[in-house]
């Protein structure tokens, strides 16, 4: 069977690293999602690529771009691409025409602002075209559960591209949890990015979306996946936030620096407990901070606790100018395991392969069962996410989160 064709939806930065007319000056400056596709096409996993943007007039700066730094830097790996709208068109719908000009069976990513999510995924999964959303899946919890019935009605693979789930340290921190850790009791994590990120998102930060979406949504799910296997159930959300950073630094009025959430969680079957997660995230954290990103979570247990710290993988570089840039000086702890490229006397290695869900090999529900981030395996996320909203919009009212039958929630 010949490989699938793929679509990248979004053109920025977690795409091919281009933001504002050049390379982002975050740790994505050769973007994500592009690299790894093109290494997959390297190696036969997937077909033709493409490219989709709203404007049509940023393609030959992005393909300059990826050939000067791909290409020409690692082994004449091939970035070319075909591209939607055309070099002179805007077209914030230009998704729907690069989406039907793709062969049965392909697939699409989706690595767009958070409020596009479910209009570009429903699009897809319609037309029987595989999707990967971006964190968070949709900000809506009915949304969630709308995309779920369509991916199962026609036989597509949504997956939500939570890759904290695949991060070897969480993996054992939930095995830990899981099986010898006795009862939940206590959960808190932290994530953040510079404040320099604002101008990236600034086109829809506090407008369409809020960090809580972007970031809390990593260390929702962790927790919600390690400790739903446990049987537990989010209840009641509610939300504070902090302002003033991202206003000043342009955002609009309103946007939130820094939000926390705090879910009571409880387990149908032990009446008698009750546990506490704390999920806070900030996108004004302080420039050259040693890392992009801190990421560590707090796990406590009947029998034991786990402490997570993702920002020091023990692995420091130090660099001075005029060797270095100035946003390369100074002590950085480097996440060793993050996708990227390297050289090497062969080439380049990245990206997985693929599930074989075109061949019939797999059928949507066993994906589901082997635990891996799919729709029905990720609505307590945005359940949660969503009730966090709904808390900050009320004033910090609590939202309670209901389960009915037949895993279908709702909030109130």
């Amino acid at each position: 069977m010949a490989p699938p064709a793929v679509l990248m939806v979004g053109s920025g930065e977690y795409t091919t690293g281009f933001v504002g007319g050049s390379a982002s000056t975050s740790d994505k400056k050769i973007g994500v999602v592009g690299l790894t596709l093109f290494d997959l096409r390297r190696r036969g996993k997937v077909g033709a690529l493409s490219i989709v943007g709203t404007s049509g007039h940023k393609f030959p700066a992005i393909r300059e771009h990826l050939h000067n730094n791909i290409t020409k830097v690692y082994n004449n790996l091939d970035t070319s691409f075909n591209s939607y709208p055309a070099n002179d068109k805007t077209d914030p719908e230009a998704y729907k025409a690069a989406i039907d000009a793709l062969p049965a069976g392909s697939a699409i990513t989706i690595f767009t602002p958070d409020s596009t999510h479910y209009p570009i995924a429903k699009y897809a999964i319609e037309r029987k075209i595989h999707v990967m959303i971006t964190k968070p899946a949709t900000q809506l919890l009915s949304h969630h559960l709308e995309l779920l019935t369509l991916s199962r009605q026609h036989g597509v693979f949504v997956y939500i591209e939570h890759h904290k789930r695949f991060d070897p340290a969480y993996l054992d921190a939930k095995h830990r949890a899981v099986n010898q850790l006795g009862d939940f009791n206590y959960w808190y994590s932290y994530m953040s990015q510079p404040k320099s990120q604002l101008a990236t998102f600034k086109a829809w930060a506090g407008k369409d979306s809020d960090i809580s979406y972007y970031l809390n949504s990593h260390h929702v799910d962790i927790c919600a996946w390690i400790v739903g296997s446990l049987g537990w159930h989010p209840a009641v959300v509610r939300a504070s936030a902090s302002r003033g950073i991202a206003e000043a630094e342009g955002c609009v009025e309103g946007t939130e620096d820094t939000i926390t959430l705090l879910v009571d969680w409880t387990h149908p079957d032990k009446a008698g407990k009750r546990a506490t997660g704390i999920y806070t995230a900030s996108w004004t954290a302080p420039q050259n901070a040693g890392v992009h990103s801190q990421q560590h979570f707090h796990y406590v247990a009947s029998k034991g606790e786990v402490n997570v710290n993702q920002a020091k993988r023990g692995y420091e570089v130090v660099s001075d100018p005029p060797d270095a840039t100035a946003a390369e000086a100074g002590t950085k702890w480097i996440n060793h395991s993050t996708c990227g490229i390297r050289r090497t006397r062969r080439g380049i290695s990245v990206g997985r392969p693929g599930m074989g869900v075109n061949e019939g090999k797999v059928t949507v529900e066993e994906l589901d069962r082997r635990g891996l981030p799919t729709l029905g395996n990720t609505i307590v996320t945005t359940a949660i996410l969503e009730a966090g909203r709904r808390s900050l919009d009320g004033g910090g009212k609590a939202i309670e989160i209901l389960k009915r039958e037949n895993d279908r929630w709702e909030l109130r």
